[in-house]
């Protein structure tokens, strides 16, 4: 049975949840070579430079060795001067195509088996979109199982994005976490197992703050998904001073801007499980907040800028919310949805993230100025210095594996960053949240070959990141397609990304076969 997602529910049930089906061990992907070329290619990257180019970058198995500039845009490049290619190395002929760092995907779930998404499926719709890394938050196939997926990304023999796996806080304990006392050892026991981190939902203030204390101390990273149920008592502030490194959504964060009540404005028939009431309620909860510029306003930015606080705002998660029709017209849903990840977005009182029971113009205006007022908070945390990434939380309300990450990137531009702002909450930002920046991130010497190489400058138009492009009209009035990631490049290895959305394609046609379907039904019709 498909089941309401819930903070109570991931504590005691989540751990016995079946696995989806693990990521093939197949070669896929060219490479990596001794040393690998890309040549006379427009660098987009994500430390704050404008483009430039051309240039060649140079790989020796999986590390940058030089970048170098070979001229200027439009003009020849002269072969003089130019890194030479060794014996067994590999060249990719990149003049007039662009090249940014590989994606980050903070909040990247592989997939459930209620969705009925095997691992290659969401694998390869990430990797398609130039996603790179990801972090797992909840390992809700189980540690053990997302571990060995981590290794297998690690050493290639799946084709998927290197992987940081957290663990849903209590998840494995026999009861339930109730003393500072337990919490502290499930801590230590969760390190002990390989966790990069933990994902908290909230609990008493007590068990949150010796949770991330004892994470903390040992050196581990941490999200927190402040659900309502006990955000009254422990919103983000409480959080962030406890040693909490990210939150995710924005739950948490109005309640923390809160002046003249503590507690969010329920409706006195307000019932938690019911997720039309959730969601529809949360639409309104940034209205009310303290106004923009307000002196609680101020504070609460003050002190998550001082903590060094990263948020993962995950807007394309509640995208459906101001605009629902659109979401389920997706174009690309009939070729890369699979059926069960259809049904599964369906209205379902049953199931999270499926609370269409009434969904209309009052929830979706609502939802519109919520998002206007959160996106105020967000761009300014950015302008004044936090760290603020990208996550897609996908599987949820019509929000498909890989293609949700442009989305988020065009998300972030409406709520006033630049382009290049943009990619580097993709990129640098990611890596740091994750402390990983020494390696990934940007293109740097010394770091990871973690690329994506694209014929078009996505800076332009983040739609062109779509894996099936965009509309165009040539000069001659003919409509064609443009964009899409030509190469994505992890660890040195060149994947072809077109090769990669065929494969999904090939998926999700064996899976309407199987069903005797030819194509995914609008909700009730």
């Amino acid at each position: 049975m498909r089941f309401v997602f819930s903070f109570l529910f991931l504590l005691t049930v989540i751990v016995g949840r079946a696995q989806i089906t693990p990521a093939p061990e197949v070669k896929e992907g060219e490479g990596p070579w001794d040393q690998l070329i890309i040549r006379g290619v427009t660098l987009i990257n994500s430390t704050g430079a404008p483009p430039v180019g051309p240039v060649d970058i140079v790989v020796e198995k999986n590390r940058i060795v030089d970048i170098v500039s070979v001229g200027a845009p439009g003009v020849p490049i002269e072969a003089k001067g130019r890194p030479a290619l060794k014996p067994g190395g590999h060249e990719i002929q990149a003049e007039g195509k662009f090249l940014l760092p590989g994606f980050v995907d903070m909040h990247g779930h592989i997939g459930g088996t209620e969705q009925g998404t095997p691992a290659e499926y969401v694998f390869k719709l990430w990797m398609a979109h130039g996603v790179t890394t990801i972090r797992e938050p909840g390992s809700g196939n189980g540690l053990d199982w997302t571990l060995d997926q981590k290794r297998k990304s690690a050493t290639n023999s799946i084709t998927a994005p290197r992987i940081k796996a957290y663990t849903f806080f209590g998840m494995g304990s026999k009861t339930p976490i109730s003393t500072a006392a337990q919490a502290r050892a499930w801590v230590r026991e969760n390190a002990k197992k390989g966790a990069d981190g933990i994902k908290f939902f909230g609990a008493s203030p007590e068990v949150m703050f010796a949770a991330l204390d004892e994470n903390r101390k040992l050196g581990l990273r941490s999200a927190c998904h402040h659900a309502q149920l006990n955000v009254g008592r422990w919103n983000v502030m409480n959080s962030a001073y406890a040693g909490l490194t990210t939150m995710e959504h924005w739950y948490g964060l109005p309640e923390a801007i809160f002046t003249d009540k503590r507690i969010q404005e329920y409706p006195s028939d307000y019932n938690y499980n019911n997720e039309q009431d959730r969601f529809g309620e949360a639409g309104k909860l940034w209205a009310q907040t303290a106004p923009k510029g307000s002196a609680r306003w101020n504070e609460v930015m003050d002190t998550l800028l001082k903590l060094n606080f990263t948020i993962d705002p995950t807007f394309i998660a509640y995208d459906a919310t101001r605009d629902l029709n659109r979401m389920i017209r997706h174009e690309w849903h009939q070729t890369y949805t699979l059926p069960s990840l259809w049904r599964f977005y369906y209205p379902n009182r049953l199931s999270h993230g499926s609370f269409w029971q009434s969904w209309g113009t009052e929830q979706e205006i609502a939802w519109k100025k919520n998002f206007r007022l959160w996106m105020d908070f967000i761009n300014e945390y950015k302008n004044r210095g936090g760290r603020v990434t990208i996550g897609t939380d996908c599987g949820f309300l019509y929000n498909t594996y890989g293609f949700a990450y442009p989305r988020e990137m065009e998300i972030l531009q409406e709520a006033g960053f630049h382009p290049l702002e943009v990619i580097r909450a993709a990129t640098l930002n990611g890596a740091e949240a994750l402390g990983m920046d020494s390696l990934i991130g940007s293109v740097e010497v010394g770091k990871l070959a973690d690329f994506v190489l694209m014929d078009q400058n996505p800076l332009t138009d983040f739609k062109l990141l779509y894996a099936t492009g965009t509309i165009r009209l040539t000069a001659d009035n003919i409509v064609v397609r443009e964009g899409g990631v030509r190469y994505t490049i992890k660890d040195g290895i060149v994947y072809d990304a077109k090769k990669l959305l065929q494969d999904v394609k090939r998926i999700v046609e064996e899976a309407k076969k199987k069903e005797g379907i030819t194509e995914l039904k609008t909700p009730g019709s």
